[in-house]
């Protein structure tokens, strides 16, 4: 008989158990929801930084000017020929394009600096544009070239920060000799002189400060190291001295500069930016920089614009804000999609750069990764698993493959380096060589890969198949090959995403340079000088110019997009090859 004691004590002790057991187990779910979550989280953050950054990249502010092909001018020798074509002055066709926009302009160094407001290269498009439409010249074209990448930026809001004040009086402007006086029927200036004196205020103290960091340095040195803290610390001192003195002096009357804020008053085609302003509010001195505004009297749609960003801290001028916004005013500037981004190889100017080349060298150099390491893996992969004997040779194979799986990257560029450009003379910086060093990469993963999706087919397929008269290699080829096919499909895929996102081997062999045309997609592409995406961002990220930024982001996501492709093909692969038993 069954004790019965026992069995109830056994049922209690369990009972006991239940609740932690299951307190467990829910401890153990919620870590994991927190992990997944924590994972999501952080991959979220980083596409939205990446795509706060990048966006801007994917649209381009376009100058849209009338420019006159004078035959004279874009074909001296009068035949219409391509030689004759291409000595064209086509700078000379941009300069008087926008030269007629602000006709006011004409000393030299306003010129340079209205001339600016483009990138000089845009004379080469329009050549092109001339050379595939020779019928254009002498006549008037509608060109479209990016503005410059720092004005760009200005117009996406990403440079400067500014604000438009409205106005309530109505504005006289006189001319006063050495410049305009400018007075409101009510106080509109008065806000502008507390911000400006508060800034005044802030900067003393600013300076102030970095004057006593000075001197408490001062004391941590000796000799001239000392002396040099010192003078620098009065140099600031003085400074903040002379700006307090100038904020107790000119009984309120503020003397703007360049470490100020800038502040432009704008009406109907007309620009004028503040020299100084009274205490009253309701009067200031200014300059002309666009425009005739002299006479002008009881204007009342009249607006403030203050760029709160000092022109001392900025690459962009005044100057060249107020022609640009005079030109988007006139419905000269329009915001485009940027084809040039696409259409383009990479380009010393961030306007005219673009991810063609890169996107080229990659997929040329995906080709030969495809080419090379997917067959030679996987058929060494079958040969290993299959047919292979099973002693010390094969278990040393088997190591060493394992082992390089696990090799640094950069060896297998030393080893292109080495033996396909120095012992082979294959060129520098080409797909060909790009591939083979990147297939030698990825060999490994597709070995090892396939050999466990080959591995995971049930002996019994095998069995059946030689059962009824198959022999080993069509058993293999007609039936286990077929069942191995989607892990082996998978991991050559995340192979050769692997592989398509990898630099550091590529910089052995030169494909870490300068390329300003996109190699052809073709047989003849495969020796000729490319770059692939990961190294455009690289090269991108480590530009001077800020608009490179933005550039940066949006090729790291053109990378995310063949990168997500990759995995989407492998997802169906898996799926659309995936049998159950």
């Amino acid at each position: 008989m069954t004790d019965t004691s026992d069995t109830t004590s056994i049922r209690d002790a369990v009972s006991r158990q239940l609740p932690r057991r299951y307190r467990a187990e829910l401890r153990f779910r919620a870590a994991g929801l927190a992990a997944v979550a924590s994972a999501v989280g952080i991959l979220v953050i980083l596409l939205i930084s990446i795509l706060s950054q990048g966006l801007p990249a994917f649209t381009v502010n376009q100058l849209v000017l009338p420019v006159h092909l004078d035959r004279s001018v874009v074909d001296p020798e009068g035949d219409a020929s391509e030689a004759s074509l291409r000595r064209g002055a086509y700078s000379r066709v941009l300069q008087d394009a926008i030269r007629a926009e602000f006709p006011e302009v004409t000393a030299r160094r306003d010129l340079r600096n209205l001339f600016g407001l483009y990138t000089p290269l845009n004379a080469t498009r329009l050549m092109d544009a001339v050379l595939a439409d020779p019928s254009l010249v002498g006549e008037t074209y509608t060109f479209r070239m990016p503005i410059a990448d720092d004005l760009d930026l200005y117009l996406k809001g990403r440079l400067v920060e500014d604000r438009t004040l409205l106005t309530g009086g109505l504005l006289t402007i006189e001319d006063a000799g050495d410049g305009l006086v400018l007075r409101s029927s009510a106080p509109d200036f008065s806000s502008l002189v507390e911000d400006a004196m508060a800034t005044m205020r802030a900067e003393a103290t600013a300076l102030d400060a970095r004057a006593e960091r000075s001197r408490n340095l001062a004391a941590e040195l000796e000799g001239s190291d000392a002396e040099d803290a010192l003078y620098e610390a009065e140099r600031l001192s003085a400074q903040a001295q002379a700006l307090r003195e100038e904020l107790a002096e000119n009984d309120g009357r503020i003397e703007l500069n360049r470490d100020l804020p800038t502040i432009l008053v704008e009406l109907s085609g007309v620009a004028v930016r503040l020299t100084a302003l009274d205490a009253n509010g309701r009067s200031a001195s200014g300059e002309v920089m666009l425009g005739d505004a002299a006479g002008i009297s009881g204007a009342s749609d009249w607006t403030l614009y203050v760029i709160d960003t000092p022109e001392s801290r900025r690459r962009v001028s005044d100057q060249a804000i107020v022609w640009t916004r005079a030109l988007e005013a006139r419905g000269l500037v329009r915001t485009d999609f940027n084809t040039y981004l696409f259409s383009n190889a990479d380009s010393r100017e961030p306007e005219l750069a673009g991810v063609k080349g890169a996107l080229f060298g990659s997929i040329l150099t995906m080709l030969i990764v495809i080419c090379l390491s997917v067959p030679v893996g996987v058929f060494t992969a079958i040969y290993l698993e299959e047919y292979a004997p099973k002693n010390r040779l094969t278990d040393l194979i088997e190591v060493n493959i394992n082992n390089l799986a696990a090799v640094p990257s950069i060896v297998f560029g030393l080893l292109g380096l080495a033996v396909f450009i120095n012992a082979f003379g294959l060129p520098r910086s080409a797909p060909l060589v790009g591939g083979l060093v990147l297939s030698l990469m990825t060999l490994p993963t597709v070995i090892i890969a396939s050999r466990a999706a080959l591995k995971a087919v049930p002996q019994s397929i095998r069995q059946a198949a030689l059962a009824v008269g198959a022999s080993k290699t069509q058993s293999v080829f007609h039936h286990v090959l077929p069942l191995a096919a989607p892990g082996i499909l998978t991991g050559s895929i995340i192979g050769l995403a692997q592989a398509l996102g990898e630099t550091a081997p590529l910089l052995m062999i030169g494909m870490v340079a300068f390329i300003a045309d996109a190699p052809t997609l073709g047989l003849e592409g495969l020796t000729q000088p490319a770059t692939v995406m990961p190294v455009q961002v690289f090269l991108w990220s480590d530009g001077a110019e800020r608009a490179f930024e933005a550039r940066t982001a949006a090729a790291i996501l053109v990378l995310l997009a063949l990168m997500i492709g990759f995995n989407a093909l492998a997802i169906y692969l898996r799926r659309r090859f995936e049998r159950r038993w």
